[in-house]
């Protein structure tokens, strides 16, 4: 996603307050269709958790790295909270764990559901780019903590 002034004044605002001045962010949407959910569900506590799949940096796109700082967005693009890398692992898709699920908050966080909803995501997503998806594509496993606003985040850091 691009920055806009909004997300630059949301990342200025935070970190000013974090004392981190200078510091780079990127601007993060989850999914297209259930932005607005995931951004609330980021906000309010149940979503720390997110998944990408590797190929997705083979673009040239750089891969998350743990204190990698984004500000989430909505699905209007309106800035809803600042949020801070926490774990990354690289694995298959398959390999998702209980606590995983549970950690990125959607559906009934049950692995069975986790597994039925992304690869249902995915498929789609490989059928309209033309690849082929399958449980070993490796995947990004990131963990994170909201930051910043105050009243929505884990402690400031």
């Amino acid at each position: 996603m691009e920055r806009t002034p909004a997300t630059d004044e949301c990342w200025a605002a935070f970190a000013e307050a974090a004392g981190l001045a200078g510091r780079d962010y990127t601007v993060v949407a989850f999914g297209d269709e259930n932005a607005d959910l995931n951004a609330d569900l980021v906000v309010r506590g149940p979503k720390r958790a997110t998944i990408g799949l590797a190929r997705e940096y083979a673009g040239g796109e750089a891969m998350p790295r743990v204190g990698d700082h984004w500000v989430v967005v909505d699905g209007g693009g309106r800035p809803r909270c600042v949020c801070r890398t926490t774990e990354i692992t690289v694995k298959p898709i398959i390999e998702v764990d209980d606590a995983f699920a549970w950690d990125e908050g959607e559906g009934d966080r049950t692995r069975d559901d986790w597994l039925e909803g992304h690869r249902s995501h995915y498929r789609r997503i490989a059928e309209r780019e033309g690849w082929s998806f399958h449980d070993g594509l490796d995947a990004v496993f990131e963990r994170f903590v909201v930051v910043w606003p105050a009243a929505a985040a884990d402690p400031v850091s």
